[in-house]
């Protein structure tokens, strides 16, 4: 499971930086469960390391994580 929800991740990320929503590439390097429901998705790059992903299994994963990550760049970009 964890291999589909990389690509599905590395889809929902490759859509963004297409549309311009994500201000840089990113690859989804790994992703660790930590809990129950409770996943890190972790990149390669220096400017975002991780983002955490609560995630159960009746919603869509790709759909959950847009949200999350789309979140994680809003916080990053009011800080600047």
């Amino acid at each position: 499971m964890p291999e589909d929800l990389k690509a599905g991740a590395q889809e929902v990320l490759d859509e963004l930086f297409r549309i311009k929503l994500l201000p840089f590439k990113l690859t989804a390097h790994r992703i660790d469960s930590v809990g129950l429901e409770e996943y890190i998705v972790r990149f390669n790059d220096n400017r975002l390391r991780s983002v955490d992903v609560s995630w159960q299994e009746e919603e869509k994963f790709k759909d959950v994580f847009r949200a999350a990550i789309l979140e994680r760049i809003k916080r990053m970009e009011a800080l600047r």
